[in-house]
């Protein structure tokens, strides 16, 4: 007869304290949840203090980092290690921020976009119209989509008027014409070849306005291909008078109500900032992006003296509070830490660019820090430096190395930088396919296939060979 039992076994497994992972949390957060993690747990902790950074915080207020180590090859002065305007070569003037005051006056300051339906009614109003052909005309406007286009018919806009206001079919077109004769010129438009139509009107030569209005009118779609010989032997003009055309309409706005359509602007924040400070690139955190976090000592000390027995969820918040605190600095000193190896591996990308950018392992940096490579790659990912070149995520500083004809390696950032570099120089009358950049690569000493300068010439935003040799 079977009987269930229970028998005791001894197995070693790695388990993570509750500190331990709370650490790996706010190592792999990105800027913005680490922010707001640190703001949600202030509110359930009394014992924690959160300070959201106005400007460069004080060296008494910032987390000391751990020393990179001595092969790292940068000079990080540690002590100033979170305020530029410590360093060394840089005017203390310029690195100054600004009070709060000041910071309220410049944002009141700061200009407002207005909406393409305000822009519009706002000429309007300089019209001498009476209220049934103003009522028309806002009518129209309000129909506009965010591009500026009239997507609905005039049938439609009458249905939407009350009895007393609705309008003649020749009403409501006037009040269109009315519309599409203000700024920007194209607004009010039914579809995109009544747009380029509208805007053609103020081309001076007789002759390229009437050519382009046919390209627009009858020949849109093959526009849309820019296979210029085809689209002059279907107009029977010459190759240079379609070129002329060609060019007037490329230089016009099909979205003329897209510069009034607010989109909201999701800025990047650095982490860290590189600068060159006397011939040394130096590294330092960016603490307008670091809230600041302290324990607040008369809490605690309070606490301590008065504690009883029975105060065990107040001593969770203590300690708890302890480890954020901890865990915080730890979180600072290995972003920078991390960071500043990086720019030492990295200091051709930072003189020269893309194209001198160095193959980069995990490993090689979790090296130099003293860190395993899955720390690394926890820091790395949501986390922006600040460079001469650009804003770049700290993982964009890593990559395999593509093999050379030499036997070195180079970075597939260098390689499709090379490319740019091929493409824009190449001649008119010679375009390069993706073939035969290969090729080229190739002779150069780079072993790469054609499909990888495919990807790499996409990623550019380069059109395709064809598109190219069109124009």
């Amino acid at each position: 007869m079977n009987t269930a039992r229970l028998q005791p076994r001894l197995a070693a497994t790695v388990s993570f304290s509750p500190r331990l992972q709370h650490a790996v949390r706010l190592l792999q957060m990105s800027t913005l949840d680490y922010a707001q993690a640190l703001r949600d747990a202030a509110l359930d902790n009394p014992f924690l203090d959160v300070e959201m950074s106005d400007g460069p915080a004080g060296a008494d207020e910032a987390a000391a980092p751990a020393p990179a180590s001595a092969d790292s090859g940068i000079d990080v002065d540690f002590e100033a290690a979170h305020r530029f305007d410590r360093l060394p070569g840089l005017d203390p003037v310029a690195s100054r921020h600004l009070s709060h005051d000041a910071s309220q006056d410049l944002l009141q300051q700061a200009p407002v976009r207005m909406s393409l339906a305000a822009h519009l009614r706002g000429q309007l109003c300089t019209l001498r119209l009476g209220r049934r052909e103003r009522v028309l005309a806002e009518l129209v406007i309000e129909a506009l989509d965010d591009d500026g286009y009239l997507r609905v018919s005039l049938d439609e806009l009458a249905d939407g008027l009350a009895d007393g206001d609705a309008g003649s079919p020749a009403e409501l077109d006037l009040a269109l014409r009315r519309v599409q004769g203000l700024d920007p010129v194209g607004v009010a438009a039914r579809d995109v070849a009544e747009c380029l139509a509208l805007q053609l009107r103020d081309v001076a030569d007789p002759d390229l306005r009437a050519l382009a209005l046919r390209i627009v009118r009858e020949q849109l779609d093959l526009l849309a291909t820019r296979r210029l010989s085809r689209l002059a032997a279907q107009l029977e003009v010459s190759t240079d008078a379609a070129h002329a055309a060609v060019d007037c309409i490329l230089r016009l706005d099909p979205r003329p109500g897209a510069r009034y359509h607010e989109t909201p602007t999701q800025a990047i924040v650095p982490d860290v900032i590189v600068r060159k400070i006397g011939g040394v690139w130096k590294t330092a955190l960016n603490d307008r992006a670091l809230p600041r976090v302290r324990l607040h000592q008369s809490y605690a000390a309070l606490f301590e003296r008065c504690r009883a027995q029975g105060d065990g969820a107040m001593k969770d918040c203590l300690e708890q509070a302890r480890w954020t605190v901890q865990n915080v600095d730890q979180r600072v000193s290995t972003i920078l830490a991390i960071a500043t190896a990086i720019v030492a591996r990295q200091k051709l990308f930072l003189d020269h660019g893309h194209l001198a950018m160095k193959p980069l392992g995990l490993r090689e940096i979790a090296d130099v820090v003293g860190v395993h490579p899955s720390t690394v790659s926890r820091a790395v990912r949501h986390k922006y430096l600040s460079t001469p070149h650009g804003v770049f995520e700290l993982h964009h500083f890593f990559s395999r190395g593509m093999a050379h004809r030499s036997g070195g390696t180079s970075a597939p950032a260098a390689l499709q930088a090379l490319i740019g570099e091929l493409i824009e120089a190449e001649r008119p009358d010679a375009r390069f396919s993706d073939a035969e950049l290969a090729r080229e690569l190739a002779r150069q000493g780079f072993l790469i296939a054609r499909r990888t300068v495919t990807k790499y010439r996409q990623r550019l935003n380069i059109e395709a060979v064809e598109r190219r040799r069109s124009f």
